[in-house]
Formats: structure tokens, C-alpha cells, sequence
């Protein structure tokens, strides 16, 4: 199994998605899937602009993506994130996990979210609601101490 990574500037079709990744495939009893969508934050930001080194970053997430699927046994996995000027309520990442079992599919779903959270080479700069500029968001320390746990789990 090998997992698709994509980064691309339009929007994606979470059903489409999903349809793709299960289809044929009969041995798949557990999709985990979640989308992260831009928030205005409490009507500050107008949208949110990110940037990527293109080649760099699909190698690294593919990497990431294949270390998932030697963790867990799974039957699909798919990773896509955007980047451009993403308006808050439009989506920014989609993690599909798909396996014989759920557990395997959440652990492995929330493993690559927490790496494209805090590790992925993705750089985010606010764009506020007031027309200006914001500044480069940087990484949260608890995003950081979820991603930890990943280190101690074999």
C-alpha cells in the first residue's frame, strides 16, 4: 500500500476522496477521515496564506505518510494539504486512513495529522480582517506535546 500525498491550491471533495481510497477494496472495515478548516478567529483573520518548498514538502509528507503505514497495518491512507490564500470555513488539510480495524485506522490517522501540524514544511502568514498584514504563526506548544507521544510508541 502506498499512500497518496498531494499539495495542491484548489479545494478537495472529501467524498470523492473517500470513494476513491474504498473502492474495490472489500477488506477495509474502518475509514477515519479529518479535514482541518480555516477559523476566522473570532473574526480577526481574513484568511490565512500558505506557503511550501514544492518537491520538498510532498518527499517529506510522503515519508511521513509511509512510516504510518509500517506502524499500522493499513488498507489506504491519503494525505492532501493546500496552500495559497485559504478564507476561513474553506478547507486546509484532509487525512483519509483506512484499515481492517478502527483503532488502527484513528492511530494512524491522528499520527500524520500531528506530524502535518507541527512538523510538515508549511509555512502560514495571517492575513487580518482589518486589511493588514499579520505576522508568521508559529507552532503551539501543545500541538508539539501531542506529536511527542508518537516518539514513545513503537
Amino acid at each position: 500500500m502506498t499512500p497518496l500525498v498531494r499539495i495542491q491550491r484548489e479545494d478537495f471533495d472529501i467524498g470523492a476522496e473517500m470513494a476513491a481510497l474504498t473502492s474495490d477494496n472489500t477488506n477495509i472495515g474502518a475509514v477515519v477521515s479529518f479535514a482541518g478548516l480555516c477559523r476566522d478567529e473570532s473574526g480577526r483573520l481574513a484568511a490565512l496564506e500558505l506557503e511550501h518548498y514544492p518537491g520538498m514538502a510532498e518527499a517529506e509528507i510522503a515519508r511521513v505518510a509511509a512510516e504510518a503505514a509500517e506502524r499500522w497495518p493499513l488498507s489506504g491512507l491519503v494525505a492532501i494539504h493546500r496552500y495559497g490564500l485559504i478564507r476561513p470555513g474553506e478547507q486546509i488539510v484532509l487525512v483519509i486512513a483506512a484499515s481492517s480495524h478502527r483503532r488502527e485506522a484513528f492511530e494512524a490517522a491522528d499520527f500524520l495529522m500531528d506530524y502535518l501540524k507541527t512538523r510538515a514544511p508549511f509555512w502560514k502568514r495571517e492575513h487580518l480582517a482589518d486589511g493588514t498584514l499579520g505576522g508568521w504563526v508559529e507552532a503551539k506548544a501543545d500541538d508539539d506535546d501531542a506529536a511527542q507521544r508518537w516518539e514513545q510508541v513503537s
